[in-house]
């Protein structure tokens, strides 16, 4: 569901990157951007009337027969002071309003999230952190500076977040809070099954659907943990995370941790094999032609919990290459789980390293739902949604 987003673009050199984050929202979203008098000295306004679709305001003062602060000020579901300077944040803090940005911000009554943004002396002054202690206490929401070279030349804390960490904390905000109640286990990735010190067997998966399940399900108001295996994904967020490597590791961390859930959605892929026995000693490559591993079967993780099933929940994924439908509901019987989220791998730009999946929902007692390629963070919610109709019903019961 589309939201309304102010986003208030202040004085500072990291102005340019808000370019970028208003265009990332406008995608999914309704966004009107206010500026000061100092941002536009940093983008232009021309910029933002085309990311955004939507008439820019910089001045109080401007041909509109109404008062724009107040229409924006009603209009919002959020504003998001983008990047927030040190001068922005003293005025919203004191309740200072000689700007658009400070003006609609006062008049408004919408949630409201600032993004500190500025050279680290600037940051740590006792000034500047009072004051965003005082925005604290009035709950509105502060998105911490990142670490790192700042465009002084100085190193250290000041940066302005990555858009995409700006926009996740824009979900959390507006997310409804359904799934408040409840204790989600959620795992993601590949598992790692050695071979020696070098050489092991595994796959191609990334974790990344089941960390943007586990994200939506944050978001969302869950309490969430998030099992997963060796991966490449930046991960920052204040959900419990429990690394593994091997398939065995996450059979133990899932069993452990599965008593105490509400639900399990099973989205990583652990290997179906490991190998027979480990060689502590690399293995060396000679003459002979005579290098068989011998494997075995990993222990089936889903399956393992039946007997500890009682009212919780499961969700299993199925990762397929032909029969897709009717080999997920063979795992849907097998497993003993409530819905399996099935997905054909030879297809191209879905599933495995890919941002995007197409998928098809099995059921115990109704028939398959498919859906069209689309983005994983947007299909994790439509999981979500399956999960939560699953989780009234199971209560009903």
């Amino acid at each position: 569901m589309k939201k309304n987003i102010v986003v208030c673009v202040t004085g500072g050199i990291a102005a340019y990157k808000a370019a970028d984050l208003v265009s990332k929202l406008s995608k999914a979203h309704n966004v009107r951007v206010l500026m000061t008098r100092d941002a536009v000295k940093f983008v232009g306004s021309e910029t933002f009337k085309i990311l955004s679709k939507n008439n820019v305001y910089t001045d109080v003062f401007n041909d509109e027969a109404k008062p724009m602060h107040i229409e924006i000020a009603k209009w919002a579901d959020i504003f998001v002071v983008v990047p927030a300077s040190a001068n922005t944040i003293a005025k919203l803090a004191s309740g200072i309003c000689d700007d658009m940005v400070t003006l609609a911000f006062l008049a408004s009554k919408a949630k409201k999230l600032v993004v500190p943004a500025m050279n680290t002396a600037m940051l740590e002054n006792l000034a500047t952190q009072d004051n965003i202690q005082t925005l604290k206490d009035r709950g509105i929401d502060i998105l911490d500076s990142d670490s790192g070279l700042l465009a002084c030349g100085d190193v250290g804390k000041g940066k302005m977040p990555d858009p995409d960490r700006i926009i996740d904390r824009i979900d959390y905000l507006l997310s409804e809070k359904d799934l408040k109640r409840y204790k989600i286990l959620v795992t993601a990735g590949h598992t790692v099954e050695a071979i020696d010190p070098v050489r092991y067997i595994s796959n191609r998966s990334t974790g990344k659907m089941g960390y943007q399940i586990a994200l939506k399900a944050y978001n969302r108001g869950a309490n969430v943990t998030l099992i997963i295996g060796p991966n490449d994904l930046d991960i920052k967020d204040p959900f419990n995370i429990i690394n593994v490597v091997s398939s065995k590791d996450m059979y133990e961390a899932v069993n452990k941790e599965f008593e105490g859930a509400d639900a399990l959605i099973m989205a990583a892929a652990p290997a179906d094999f490991t190998p027979a026995e480990y060689s502590p000693e690399k293995i060396k490559k000679d003459d002979s032609d005579n290098h068989d591993i011998k494997i075995k079967k990993t222990d089936d993780i889903i399956k393992s919990l039946k007997d500890k099933k009682d009212d919780k929940v499961v969700i299993g994924f199925a990762a397929e290459s032909e029969n897709v439908i009717a080999n997920a509901k063979k795992k849907l019987s097998s497993k003993g789980a409530d819905m399996i989220v099935a997905n054909d791998i030879t297809l191209k730009g879905s599933g495995f390293k890919s941002d995007e999946n197409k998928v098809s929902f099995v059921y115990k007692n109704k028939n398959a739902t498919s859906f069209d390629l689309m983005k994983k963070s947007e299909l994790a919610d439509i999981i979500l949604d399956n999960l939560a109709v699953l989780l009234k019903d199971r209560k009903k019961n």
